[in-house]
């Protein structure tokens, strides 16, 4: 199977800032890490070629330094990496990112399957996944979590609803995403590192992947952030203080009183 594994580069959780001028996500001198969602995809498409054979092809959009997050890819057993790095590509929203991947992933060759993570940390919007699936024109299935079968030019998943799960049978290629109940991804080997630390990343620009201009980045994203603020705190609050035994026997009295239990 040749698979692709769109990933992205996303701010440490710990250390989030928006630019309020322009409601976009600061990235500059900002921490970054590999979407965690997104490497449980690449695992999976690890297993996947593992077992089918074939080749796992990692596609991120990003600026210069997203290039690790392909390192740490190669590191952990992917074959191939693009980068589509271009400063017209900057504040992109989800519609200009799915169509911006779309264009990269057309250049890859014979795709059998392109897995995502259900979602990236910075955004959780879960919107990228099924944009990529449309741009390219392939069936899509949101939060996989078992891969049953592929044979015969289909594949047959298990798909997390909000009770319990239900069986899809889907044709090949197609676009999925996975949530963190899929696997656990592995740690990245020794011949991996290797490997990706002599990997040379040559970016893709937007001319290169043919883009049209009012369609990537800021000018070309209908979602406009129009204020971004910190929602006040609700209701009547009050300190307890004490030990522990103190605070506990407070608090027990407290909900007594508001008739909670």
């Amino acid at each position: 199977m040749n698979i692709a594994v769109c990933v992205k580069q996303v701010p440490d959780a710990s250390d989030v800032k928006i630019d309020k001028a322009t409601g976009t996500m600061v990235r500059e001198g900002v921490p970054a890490i590999l979407n965690p969602f997104d490497a449980y995809a690449v695992e999976e498409a690890i297993r996947l070629k593992e077992k089918h054979g074939g080749k796992v092809s990692a596609v991120t959009m990003g600026p210069p330094q997203a290039g690790e997050v392909l390192k740490h890819v190669v590191a952990m057993g992917a074959d191939d990496v693009m980068l589509i790095s271009d400063r017209a590509f900057a504040g992109a929203d989800t519609w200009a990112t799915s169509y911006t991947l779309g264009l990269g992933l057309k250049k890859l060759d014979s795709l059998d399957l392109v897995i995502c993570g259900k979602q990236a940390i910075d955004g959780d919007t879960a919107q990228v996944g099924p944009g990529v699936a449309e741009n390219l024109g392939l069936p899509f299935v949101a939060y996989v979590r078992k891969i049953v079968e592929v044979s015969g030019g289909k594949m047959k998943v298990e798909r997390l609803i909000e009770d319990g799960y239900e069986v899809v049978e889907v044709s090949l290629p197609a676009v999925i995403t996975v949530v963190k109940e899929i696997n656990t991804p592995r740690m990245p080997s020794l011949k991996g590192k290797m490997k990706a630390k002599s990997l040379e990343i040559k970016p893709l620009s937007a001319e290169a992947i043919g883009a049209e201009a009012d369609k990537i980045g800021l000018a070309g994203s209908p979602t406009k952030v129009m204020k971004v603020f910190s929602p006040p705190p609700k209701g009547n609050r009050e300190r307890i203080d004490g030990t522990p035994q103190e605070q506990a026997a407070r608090l027990a009295e407290k909900l007594k009183e508001l008739k909670i239990i």
